[in-house]
């Protein structure tokens, strides 16, 4: 642990900030399917199972946290209906995505393995989250990582 640590309030936390947008379980498998191409509520509530009000309450949240953006389409009756496409703040959520379900691949699959294997679509290999440092030096661990107070650090009461 860096030294300062505890001299600095937990307050202004990006982790908290974002896990109070995206930190509940549905959330998160929401922004799964819509990674994996799913844009309508019907299809959402299919490949989720979850009760239609709370898929409604998450969906509802994404949107007015930018994360997806309502279009508007007409289905096969005429009807208007709203889909649900990731925006650029959505899409940046990728990463963290790939490295839960990395972990999950490596901790929590069963037996038979991983669900879903992602692929990069060019050239078919493995896609894979590492950690690297802005100078290039990849495959960090923990134990290669500290934490400093940053520019919106607040002093501890």
């Amino acid at each position: 642990m860096h030294p300062d640590r505890l001299r600095y309030s937990s307050s202004n936390c990006s982790i908290a900030r974002t896990l109070s947008v995206v930190g509940e379980k549905w959330t998160l498998l929401v922004l799964r399917e819509a990674f994996y191409g799913v844009r309508r509520f019907d299809d959402f509530h299919a490949a989720l199972g979850c009760a239609r009000n709370l898929l409604s309450a998450r969906l509802k949240t994404l949107v007015e946290n930018g994360l997806l953006e309502k279009q508007a389409y007409r289905d096969d009756r005429g009807r208007r209906r709203d889909e649900y496409r990731l925006t650029d703040k959505g899409r940046d959520l990728l990463p963290a995505i790939v490295a839960l379900m990395q972990w999950g691949d490596r901790w929590e699959s069963d037996e038979a393995g991983p669900a879903v294997v992602l692929r990069h679509a060019d050239c078919g290999e493995p896609v894979s989250v590492r950690l690297a440092c802005e100078a290039g030096h990849a495959g960090l661990r923990a134990r290669d990582v500290r934490a400093e107070p940053g520019p919106g650090a607040r002093a501890s009461a």
